[in-house]
């Protein structure tokens, strides 16, 4: 496990990671549905997370699902680079009844982010807006080549799970070991 602290005037987080773990999580953000989210994504992304976040919810959500994908992806980035003996590339469809979003992914060391979800308004009383916010962090972070697509769907809480789910399966196939492939890339370094 790698372990990263990050405080600032809106948050205190504290995040453990294993990349090669078995999808064990304990998580507490604050906030319920990234609890959720970040449930779902530890067990379909087979890394083992511990997260503790302490923010200013009564302000509202955003400084604490922005600044755990900040943290996230810093301790994603640390885990993964340089890139040697790994597929490096991953994509994944997930299905959630009526949803499936799409999920393709570069760990390229250079971020960006494709986010192409259609939503709008809460689910509960959670910001839909703020999921964009949380992978855009995250990606960044990571430095990663990300692209979330909605294929179809209606229920926000569907769309916004399957996008969660498809980067997961995308990141721990992309992760996924290969001694024969060395450095994946005809420049000798990611």
């Amino acid at each position: 496990m790698i372990t990263r602290t990050r405080t600032t005037k809106e948050t205190d987080i504290t995040i453990a990671l294993d990349i090669k773990g078995s999808g064990k999580n304990t998580i507490d953000t604050g906030v319920g549905f990234l609890d959720h989210m970040l449930e779902s994504f530890s067990k379909h992304a087979l890394i083992d997370l511990e997260i503790r976040c302490k923010g200013d919810t009564h302000i509202d959500d955003h400084h604490s699902v922005e600044d755990v994908g900040i943290v996230l992806g810093t301790l994603l980035a640390e885990a993964i680079y340089p890139v040697k003996s790994m597929e490096r590339f991953g994509s994944a469809n997930i299905v959630m009844d009526e949803a499936c979003v799409s999920c393709d992914l570069d760990l390229s060391n250079r971020p960006f982010l494709v986010f192409e979800l259609n939503l709008d308004g809460k689910v509960g009383e959670f910001d839909t807006e703020l999921v964009e916010e949380f992978f855009r962090a995250f990606a960044l972070n990571a430095r990663i080549s990300m692209h979330i697509i909605e294929l179809r769907g209606k229920n926000k809480h569907h769309i916004i799970e399957a996008a969660f789910k498809a980067v997961a399966v995308a990141l721990r196939r992309a992760t996924a070991t290969n001694e024969r492939i060395g450095i994946p890339s005809t420049k000798d370094v990611l």
